[in-house]
């Protein structure tokens, strides 16, 4: 039941779940910690848990990367510096690494700022959709995406769009209006900008792999999360000592400051919360990188699964910790989602048919070729 072949849907579907599960955990446990303390919940501020889950996500990715040597990444070239061997990628692993940092904080701090997990959701991942078709439009201009984008791609594209819409510019229950929030909308800016750089490495490093060179999806990860890790370190750093002049002084980096010198006493569970997150972060890279797949499909099928976690994660969010329940809008663009998803279904099952053929005929091409040499 669980041995799947490389590429196959079987394994595309493991990787869903995997994805699916921890993202549930994820967006509960968000809503838990920074309940109100009069309610019974631990009554963390946002800059608290932001604080303790990235650093139980980031030692859960540093821990498999090192103890199961993935960071040996196997390349078809090498460089040699300061006495260490270097893949070649490792030019572009840095830059993916960095906007992975970005992206890591700014996922929680949209949890924070917005009304309920399903909204977060929908407005981020609708907006990873759409840049995954810009990647793919990109790099089949530059010769780099051998592969076209099936026309029920496109149609899950417009739909995933469509249910940004609805929840953009229709505001919030509670008086929150997403266009209206400045720090929103930076939030969102910096998650996108960083994403788009992200995922356009990402499938240029799968684009880009010569016959018969192996695509170490778990190379890559672990030495993006190394560097992530490094300047995630940095950054905490420089806001924990720096001066007033250098915005020491800000509400957030005092709470910051705060968490380290007097964490309050469910910081553990934070730090294991974290570690869900963390979790995330493999089956997200592995989606996004499936071999085979178009940048728009991985895409699709990444960011439709978290949504559906959200709606999950909000139904639990509700009913365990009296949470608010999803207004009209937000089923509106679940509904729209899953309409999109329909679509990518009928895709996956075009992709599957082409790579069976694709498969056929490079096997017939290597019986063929001792019998051209021989005659």
């Amino acid at each position: 039941m669980w041995s799947t072949k490389e590429g196959s849907t079987g394994r595309l579907a493991q990787l869903c779940f995997g994805y699916f599960f921890f993202y549930v955990i994820t967006g509960v446990t968000v809503k838990y910690f920074q309940g109100k303390p009069q309610d019974g919940f631990p009554g963390m501020n946002g800059m608290e848990f932001l604080l303790y889950s990235t650093a139980g996500g980031t030692l859960l990715c540093l821990f498999v990367a090192v103890a199961f040597g993935w960071y040996r990444m196997e390349s078809s070239r090498y460089y040699q510096w300061a006495g260490v061997r270097w893949p070649q990628e490792i030019s572009y692993i840095i830059p993916s690494g960095i906007c992975t940092a970005v992206v890591i904080p700014t996922t929680t701090l949209m949890y924070s700022l917005l009304p309920s997990v399903m909204v977060a959701m929908v407005i981020m991942r609708g907006s990873v959709i759409v840049i995954s078709r810009l990647v793919d439009a990109l790099q089949i201009r530059q010769g780099i995406l051998k592969k076209k984008v099936y026309w029920e791609e496109d149609v899950a594209v417009l739909f995933a769009i469509a249910a940004v819409c609805v929840n953009v510019i229709g505001g919030a229950r509670g008086g929150f209006e997403f266009l209206r929030s400045t720090a929103a909308l930076a939030v969102l800016g910096s998650y996108v900008l960083a994403y788009l750089i992200r995922i356009y490495l990402m499938n240029y490093y799968k684009n880009t792999r010569g016959k018969g060179v192996k695509q170490d999806n778990k190379g890559f990860f672990a030495l993006e999360q190394i560097v992530s890790s490094i300047f995630l370190l940095t950054a905490c750093l420089f806001l924990f000592f720096a001066p007033p002049s250098l915005g020491g002084d800000m509400a957030e980096v005092i709470q910051l400051r705060e968490a380290v010198t007097s964490p309050k006493e469910p910081w553990p569970g934070a730090i294991l919360a974290g570690m869900a997150f963390g979790a995330v972060a493999f089956f997200s890279v592995f989606i996004f990188m499936f071999k085979g797949r178009t940048a728009t499909f991985a895409g699709l099928v990444n960011r439709l699964t978290s949504l559906i976690a959200g709606t999950t994660a909000t139904l639990i969010s509700h009913f365990t910790l009296g949470d608010r329940f999803p207004a009209l809008k937000d089923w509106v663009a679940l509904g729209l989602i899953l309409v999109a998803v329909a679509f990518l279904t009928k895709g996956e099952r075009k992709r599957a048919r082409e790579l069976i053929s694709a498969a056929a005929e490079e096997q017939g091409n290597a019986q063929r070729a001792p019998i051209a040499r021989a005659s």
